[in-house]
C-alpha cells in the first residue's frame, strides 16, 4: 500500500493499461489516464481520473509516469503508410510527454516507457535476455525508435525503465481471445512450422512487475516482461488444446496466415524470440504464473 502516490498512464484505456490502472488503484495509488476520449468505460474505479490533454494537469507532484500509448500492431494490414503510423503514434506521444515533463517544477521519480521484445529481432532458438544483441527488421526499428524517444529525457534526474513486453495473456484482450475460437473447434494446431518461440506473460504478472519497477529504487534500464518459460508455438497450441480438451493437430499453413494478415504474420506470428526476464529475476521478482499450463488454467 502507498501513500496515494500519483501515477500518469498514457495508453491506459487499452488492454494492458486498463489492467494496470485497476491494479495500481487497488494498491493505493491515484491514477490519471491520458486518453483520446473522456468516455472511458473500462476504468470506472474510484481513484482513476481521465484527461484528454496534458495541459489540464496542473499538479507537479507526480510519483511516476508510465507510457504505453501507441497504435495497435494488428489494427490493419501493414502498408508502408500504416507502418509509419505505428511508429509515429508512439514517437509523437512520447515526445509530447517528454516536453510536458520538462515543464514540471519537480520531475517524477520514475518514468516507465513501453517497448516490446520485437526489439531483439528474430533469433530462432537462441536464448535472449536484456543484454543480447538485436537484429534489424520492422519490429526492431519500431522498438528502437520508441526507446530512443523515451531516452531524450536522460538529462533529467528521473529513474528510467524500459519494459520490453512479450505476448500478454488475458481474458479480455491481447492474443488469447483470438486463439480460443479456432482452438475450441479443433483448428488450433501449429502456425506455420510451429517451431517459432512465443515468449508470453500472464497479464497479472505484467502489472505486478510494473509495480515492482515503480517501487524498487534500484530498478533502471531495460526489463523483459515475459515469463521465465517461453514455449514454441506448437507447444503453446498443444497446451491450449489440452486445457480445452480439444485436439491441436490441424496446422495453419504459413502462406494462409500471410494471405490473412500480411506482413504482420511473418514479423510477429511466424517468427519470434526465446526471451528470458533476467533483469526482473535479478530484482527478485516472483512470477505467480511461471509456466504456460498454470497461466492458461487460471485464465480458462
Amino acid at each position: 500500500m502507498t501513500d496515494s502516490k500519483q501515477i500518469l498512464i498514457t495508453g491506459g484505456t487499452g488492454f494492458i493499461g486498463s489492467h494496470l490502472s485497476q491494479y495500481l488503484v487497488a494498491q493505493g495509488y491515484l491514477v490519471t489516464l491520458l486518453s483520446r476520449t473522456l468516455n472511458v468505460k473500462r476504468n470506472p474505479s474510484q481513484g482513476i481520473t481521465v484527461t484528454t490533454s496534458l495541459a489540464t494537469l496542473n499538479n507537479d507532484d507526480w510519483y511516476g509516469i508510465i507510457n504505453l500509448a501507441g497504435e495497435p500492431l494488428n489494427r490493419s494490414r501493414w502498408s508502408a503508410a500504416q507502418k509509419n503510423r505505428i511508429i509515429d503514434s508512439r514517437i509523437s506521444v512520447t515526445r509530447t510527454l517528454n516536453s510536458w515533463i520538462r515543464t514540471l517544477k519537480v520531475p517524477p521519480k520514475v518514468y516507465i516507457s513501453g517497448s516490446a521484445i520485437g526489439y531483439y529481432g528474430h533469433w530462432d532458438n537462441e536464448l535472449i535476455d536484456e543484454d543480447s544483441l538485436c537484429r534489424e527488421g520492422f519490429s526492431n526499428l519500431l522498438c528502437k525508435s520508441w526507446e530512443a524517444a523515451a531516452n531524450e529525457v536522460a538529462d533529467l534526474p528521473i529513474r528510467r525503465c524500459v519494459i520490453r513486453i512479450g505476448i500478454v495473456l488475458g481474458n479480455d484482450g491481447g492474443s488469447l481471445p483470438a486463439l480460443l475460437l479456432p482452438a475450441k473447434l479443433g483448428l488450433g494446431g501449429p502456425m506455420g512450422g510451429g517451431s517459432q518461440w512465443w515468449s508470453w506473460i500472464h497479464v497479472q504478472d505484467l502489472v505486478r512487475s510494473c509495480k515492482l519497477l515503480l517501487e524498487d529504487p534500484e530498478a533502471q534500464g531495460a526489463f523483459n516482461l515475459t515469463a521465465p518459460n517461453p514455449v514454441t508455438q506448437a507447444e503453446f497450441a498443444r497446451i491450449l488444446g489440452k486445457q480445452l480438451n480439444r485436439p491441436a493437430i490441424m496446422p495453419l499453413p504459413a502462406f494462409m496466415m500471410k494471405l490473412l494478415v500480411g506482413e504482420f504474420a511473418d514479423e510477429v506470428l511466424l517468427r519470434g524470440q526465446r526471451v528470458l526476464p533476467s533483469h526482473l529475476l535479478k530484482r527478485r521478482f516472483t512470477f505467480a504464473y511461471p509456466n504456460l499450463a498454470l497461466a492458461l488454467s487460471e485464465l480458462l
